[in-house]
């Protein structure tokens, strides 16, 4: 398998990564944009959680509540995955190098495919009814891939 250490290298040497590694505020300015959006991310998909577990918003349809926080859910996505391409290029050397990293973007990869498959059907076949045990299993699911990138992304600040 060929190494990634080449793209890395000249992920860490563009101008947008000098920049940001020259700059006082950007990184911190950027750092805050990206967690903001995540805690925007994860909000929105934790209401539509707590709903397939019918712990919230009874009254509402599943399919509703996704509807309603979708806009939120995808605006919070865009922002914090460009923000973390951003603080990505800044410190790629340092990124290629951490355990930490890796973690995250295997589950930052995962928790994409699993909500933009399994979990978007189960949310979007859902109605009013009790949480059905393949509702309840998503949304478990989908809980402990969001926890996981957030704590393995805090992580790469500390190993």
């Amino acid at each position: 398998m060929p190494s990634l250490l080449p793209f890395f290298r000249w992920c860490d040497e563009t101008f947008v990564a000098v920049a940001v590694r020259k700059s006082v505020i950007a990184f911190p300015t950027i750092e805050t944009f990206h967690l903001l959006a995540l805690t925007l991310l994860f909000g929105s998909i934790a209401i539509q959680n707590l709903r397939l577990f019918g712990l919230l918003l009874k009254e509402q349809p599943i399919s509703r509540v996704e509807k309603i926080f979708a806009p939120w859910t995808y605006g919070a996505l865009v922002v914090m995955l460009s923000s973390g391409l951003l603080l990505f290029l800044s410190e790629a050397m340092k990124c290629y190098g951490s355990d930490p990293f890796w973690i995250k973007m295997g589950f930052l990869f995962l928790a994409l495919v699993f909500h933009f498959t399994i979990y978007r059907k189960v949310v979007r076949s859902q109605d009013f009814r009790p949480a059905l045990l393949k509702a309840r299993l998503a949304a478990t699911v989908s809980f402990a891939l969001w926890i996981s990138v957030g704590l393995a992304g805090r992580a790469i600040a500390f190993l």
